[in-house]
């Protein structure tokens, strides 16, 4: 009786299970996580306040990322976070409206933090080089 080699019995099993494992996580490669976009925090959604100008909202939020020439009194801030193994990517959008070159008012997914008295008017003091 000719004895079986199990050499190509398990590389066959191998080969089928190929395609079951290749959803499995721990089989991909490394990825970093991706944050894309502006990270608007409620802090700085807390400082806005109606009647700004345009150039108060950008020293605030920062450059828009989407400014639309259809649209040109509204910026959009999007931004996207992608993490390396989970599956779930976070999506938040804000966007500020002006009217006449003031800001006329804003919505997204931040909310206004509270006035922090503490952090309010912190003043930093830097030591001059020596």
């Amino acid at each position: 009786m000719p004895r079986l080699s199990f050499r190509p019995v398990l590389l066959l099993c191998l080969f089928c299970l190929i395609p079951f494992a290749s959803g499995c996580e721990w089989l991909r490669p490394y990825r970093l996580d991706m944050h894309q976009g502006m990270a608007i925090t409620g802090e700085m959604v807390g400082r806005l306040k109606v009647g700004m100008t345009a150039e108060q909202v950008k020293f605030v939020l920062g450059t828009p990322l989407l400014s639309d020439p259809f649209h040109a009194n509204r910026w959009d801030y999007p931004y996207e976070f992608r993490p390396s193994r989970g599956r779930e990517i976070e999506r938040k959008v804000f966007s500020v409206y002006f009217k006449d070159g003031k800001l006329e008012r804003w919505d997204g997914d931040i909310q206004p933090e509270p006035p922090n008295e503490e952090g309010r008017n912190r003043l930093i003091e830097i030591e001059p080089r020596k």
